[in-house]
């Protein structure tokens, strides 16, 4: 029998190898399903979570959105744009606001300056719909690999940060960026949004928009940069002043390089155009006040009067005002005022440095003390600032802040030669550490200087339409901005007498009536106050001279007898016809030596009159007023001698004419012609008592003008100083300037009038009719009283006219 053996399964041990891999098999289904449910569970809870947070950005669009400013206006971009002054010639003389912006629309603003834009700033921005994606994943991943911050805003976003969002940094802001960043895509265009951001973008300097700050920058129109001043424009909106080229030049060449390397990688230019950008020498505009013409006081005068009329809108309107400020004409006064007034200043003695500081020993330190002080003291035009090194009496050493020493030897320092002397005092010792001022004389020498205390105005204009060509109210706008020219009310001194001359004209006075130049005396009680005896400016008595020769020496006695025979109450009546107000000229005897009050611009007006053959042209400045899309606002009417009312006859114009050439020719005022050659200058100096004021106020019958100069605070300006030696020059540079290829022009005998013995009458009082004489009988030691005397002066013996055809003096007073 077979043996049948039955397998009996026996229990195993826990512990055992075998035991513990069948459990580990048995367990994994279950380690498995946990996992899966457990994924599950997540994913349900991501996908919940991800559904709550659309939930929640969904509520949050829905409430943002709407609240959302309107983009609508942004179609009808108007920024804030500064008010801007042009010369005749459209030249910018002035810019009032606190915003600089040329506004220029997408085809005005040239390729090269958007493309080197989006080259930093947006590559894709014609590619993507506001939010660039690509780009911050690029940004990103360039953050981490270079360690430093590179920039994921897009243009689109950048606009809607910069013209509607506060500066704030929150992630509630940051929404409101991007909303806002798709709502400006779906309203405007991509070149709309693009001339959005080329206008409105802040690049230091007070510039909003490229434009404004290739002015600025470059002084020149944004429509002529090159490849690398585009370059370095661009690189000014992410950090205005880190990147300013004037202030950190270093720092913005590089900027510079860089986006000139983006340039080429966007294939915006080529390797060759980059490699010539980047050897190109950037030329920096560094105008003291960015702008080329010294027109600050027409400039403000304008400001004023528009900001009467339109209020602060004015500043932000941009509204663009057109002048008759001729740019050749004002350069030619600005620089007859500072030549006039640095000549004065020469011969004044010295009143020391400005300011004393200590120079440290180390090199280093010591610069950027001097640099400390010099930026406290600014270069005023071509006086320039600069620190002391070394002084003695044959030669002191200066620098500046370009670090290179200055020598000045010899004649550059006779103006400070009291400061150089041993006994010099402590406040006026030129010595190491002092801020004084120096000035270029000719190519490489120096002389030192100081700041004139001195002021000065020049006004001209067209005698025959009244604009106003150049106008300069003292030496230096910054220094002083009280416009002499306009504010400044002072004494005329003698360039007042032709007013009274040419109502003489009208009572019989005659360029050959003989006037005693006698001495005077007035007793209390016929001034009615003090005691009056006035001289001469020369203290000299020339006894009897004609009114031609009188006027032509600027005798004041011959010029007292002529009010009296006009009368001061006719005088003062008389003179308001030329402009002037009455109130400002009492009716005493005084006027006659011109002790009332003017204006320098007055002056000029009133010559004009002279000038233009009688007719009274009141001065223009302002021609027109636009707003920022060229729409008229204000025209002024155009003045011609045809319109303008007559202040006096043509025969008396051209009377006075004749009287004033000759002060031109042989009289106080004889270096005009001499210097100038030509007869067609008219004029008179003006120098009042004790050398307060000097002045000279003449015309060529094409244009006239008023200098003046003194004090703020009236004083002597010198014993030798007069009206001829201090203002006739000005007049004299600016006149050699503007009358350059201008033809000699001659006034034509008006009817009326008549030529006797060479020289000119009204027909009614020619010879033996006007009046003879005037003061002949007064007593003058040595005087051949009453007797006729020929222009020069010298006695003739010619017989009175018959007694029917005189004319009593005294009936004369009584009219």
């Amino acid at each position: 029998m077979r043996d049948v053996s039955v397998p009996v399964r026996m229990p195993q041990d826990s512990k055992s190898p075998q035991a513990g891999t069948a459990k580990a098999v048995s367990a994994a289904p279950r380690t498995l399903i946990w996992i899966g449910r457990l994924v599950v569970a997540v994913a349900g809870l991501a996908a919940a979570g991800v559904a709550a947070l659309l939930v929640a950005v969904g509520i949050a669009l829905a409430v943002a959105y709407p609240n959302l400013p309107d983009v609508t206006g942004l179609a009808d971009y108007r920024p804030k744009l500064p008010l801007r002054v042009l010369a005749v010639d459209g030249q910018l003389i002035g810019e009032f606001g606190e915003e600089r912006r040329n506004l220029l629309t997408i085809d005005q603003i040239p390729d090269v300056m958007k493309n080197a834009v989006l080259a930093i700033e947006d590559a894709r921005f014609f590619e993507h719909s506001g939010v660039d994606y690509r780009g911050m994943v690029r940004a990103a991943l360039a953050n981490l690999r270079e360690a430093k911050s590179q920039g994921a805003s897009t243009i689109t976003m950048q606009v809607a940060r910069n013209v509607y969002l506060s500066a704030e940094k929150s992630y509630t802001r940051k929404i409101y960026e991007v909303l806002l960043t798709f709502k400006l895509e779906h309203m405007l265009t991509k070149e709309q949004i693009l001339e959005i951001y080329m206008n409105q973008i802040f690049l230091g300097r007070r510039a909003y928009g490229f434009a404004s700050a290739s002015q600025i920058y470059f002084g020149k129109p944004l429509q002529n940069v090159t490849i690398a001043e585009a370059a370095m424009l661009a690189g000014l909106p992410q950090a205005p002043s880190a990147y300013n080229p004037v202030r950190n030049p270093k720092r913005a060449r590089a900027r510079q390089l860089y986006i000139i390397d983006r340039m080429v990688e966007n294939g915006f230019i080529t390797p060759e155009q980059a490699e010539q950008a980047k050897a190109q020498e950037i030329k920096l505009y560094r105008g003291a006040q960015e702008e080329s013409l010294h027109a600050e006081f027409a400039s403000e005068m304008v400001r004023q009067a528009i900001v009467a009329q339109y209020g602060e809108a004015a500043y932000t309107r941009g509204l663009v005002v057109s002048t008759t400020i001729d740019p050749r004409a004002q350069e030619a006064a600005y620089r007859a005022v500072r030549q006039g007034v640095l000549d004065y200043e020469r011969r004044q003695f010295y009143r020391g440095p400005e300011l004393f500081i200590d120079l440290p020993q180390d090199p280093q330190e010591r610069d950027a003390a001097i640099d400390e002080a010099l930026a406290e003291r600014p270069d005023n035009g071509d006086l320039l600032s600069a620190v002391v090194l070394e002084a003695s009496a044959r030669k002191v050493v200066v620098m500046r802040q370009d670090g290179e020493p200055i020598e000045i030897t010899g004649e550059g320092l006779k103006p400070v030669q009291s400061g150089l002397s041993d006994k010099a005092g402590p406040n006026i010792k030129l010595r190491p550490g002092a801020v004084v001022r120096i000035v270029k004389v000719g190519d490489k020498s120096w002389r030192v200087t100081q700041l004139p205390e001195v002021e000065s105005a020049f006004v001209a204009l067209d005698p025959r339409n009244g604009r106003i060509a150049a106008i300069i109210g003292g030496f230096d706008f910054n220094k002083n901005k009280f416009n002499h020219a306009t504010q400044a009310w002072r004494q005329p001194g003698s360039s007042f007498k032709p007013f009274v001359y040419s109502a003489a004209l009208e009572k019989g006075l005659t360029p050959m009536t003989v006037v005693n130049d006698a001495p005077l005396f007035y007793s209390a009680a016929e001034t009615g106050g003090k005691p009056w005896e006035p001289k001469n400016y020369d203290g000299q008595f020339d006894g009897p001279m004609s009114v031609r020769r009188a006027l032509a020496k600027s005798k004041n006695m011959v010029s007292i007898r002529v009010l009296q025979l006009v009368g001061t109450q006719n005088a003062q009546s008389w003179v308001t016809r030329f402009g002037f107000d009455a109130e400002k000229h009492p009716p005493f005897l005084t006027m006659a030596l011109g002790a009332g009050a003017v204006t320098p611009l007055q002056m000029v007006t009133a010559y004009s009159v002279f000038a233009n053959g009688g007719h009274r042209v009141s001065p223009v400045l302002i021609t027109r007023v636009t707003d920022a899309r060229g729409r008229v606002l204000f025209e002024a009417p155009q003045t011609t001698l045809d319109n303008a009312p007559r202040a006096i006859e043509p025969r008396n114009a051209f009377i006075m004419n004749s009287l004033l050439q000759e002060i031109t020719r042989s009289g106080t005022a004889a270096r005009a012609q001499a210097t100038l050659k030509r007869p067609d200058l008219y004029g008179k100096t003006g120098t009042t008592n004790d050398a307060v004021d000097a002045w000279f106020v003449g015309y060529q019958p094409t244009l006239a003008a008023a200098a003046w100069v003194g004090y703020d605070t009236p004083r002597n300006l010198g014993s030798r100083e007069t009206g001829g030696g201090l203002a006739l020059p000005m007049w004299i540079s600016f006149m050699q300037e503007m009358l350059k290829d201008v033809p000699v022009t001659t006034y034509s005998a008006p009817p009326g009038v008549v030529n006797i013995g060479g020289e000119w009458y009204y027909e009614e009082y020619g010879p033996g009719n006007g009046v003879h004489g005037l003061g002949l009988a007064d007593p003058w030691p040595g005087a051949p009283g009453g007797t006729p005397v020929d222009p020069n002066g010298v006695p003739v013996p010619a017989p009175l006219p018959p007694v029917e055809n005189r004319r009593s003096i005294l009936d004369l007073f009584r009219n």
